[in-house]
This record gives C-alpha cells, structure tokens and sequence, in this order.
C-alpha cells in the first residue's frame, strides 16, 4: 500500500494531480489507514501511470476518461479505443500544420528585418498590424 505521497513519485505525478483526479472520478476513492492517510494498492498505480501517459500523448481528460472505460472492459472490441486513438491524432496533426505555419511566419518576419533601430523593426510593425502577417489562421496554435 502506497501513500499519496509514495503514489505521485512512484507514478512521476504531482499530490494535487492525484486529488484532482479523484475528485473528477479518474481515480477511485480509496481506503485510509488508522492514521486517516490514503492509502493505495498497485491498481491505482496501474491506473495512474496510464493517465499520466495519454496526458503525455495529448489526450484530453474525457477522452482519458472514455479509454479507462474500455479498459475496464477488456472483451470489449478494440474499435472504439482505435478511433479515439485516431481523433488524437488528427488533433496532433493539426496542431502541428498551425505550428508549421506560424515558424514560416516567425521565419519571415526575422528575415525581412534589416539591421536598425526598434521604430523600424519589422518584427514589431507585423505584430502591430495583424494585414501585415502573412499567415492569419495561427490564432490557436498552442
């Protein structure tokens, strides 16, 4: 049995991660000892490194949250886990299209610099004058 604080090092989480988790029914609510501590058996863990490592893939909490559903369920056809593995990565791909466009434009902009004072810095007159950046589509590139 593990506390809560034995739980985040082991999993390589944070102790409010782990309550947030709990609290949003990522985790299951868990006995406590005499001392009123948490205390977690290795299914926990299980379950914990594998939030920890779809977070670290991108995929966002409700999609964690469908993917431990199915994994709880494992006669279930692998099918539905394949499509919301393919939804994160269209999602990825598309992210990265955005971050493409926004080094070309980055790249541009330092390019078209010439060597001068800030009043004429080209970086600074693109990012004043949004019809002056070649790219307008990079609003939610993060």
């Amino acid at each position: 049995m593990l506390t809560i604080g034995k739980l985040g090092k082991s999993a390589g989480v944070k102790v409010p991660t782990i309550r947030y988790y709990e609290q949003i029914g990522l985790l299951p609510d868990v006995g406590r000892s005499s001392g009123n501590q948490r205390l977690y058996d290795e299914n926990v863990l299980q379950r914990l490194r594998f939030i920890r490592h779809a977070r670290d893939l991108g995929f966002p909490l409700d999609a964690v949250r469908e993917l431990l559903s199915l994994s709880d369920q494992p006669d279930h056809s692998c099918a539905a886990v394949d499509e919301i593995a393919v939804r994160q990565l269209h999602e990825v791909r598309a992210r990265i299209s955005r971050l493409q466009a926004l080094e070309a434009e980055l790249s541009r902009m330092i390019a078209a610099d010439q060597p001068g004072n800030v009043a004429q810095c080209h970086v600074i007159e693109v990012l004043g004058n949004h019809d002056l950046c070649a790219h307008h589509d990079h609003g939610d590139a993060a």
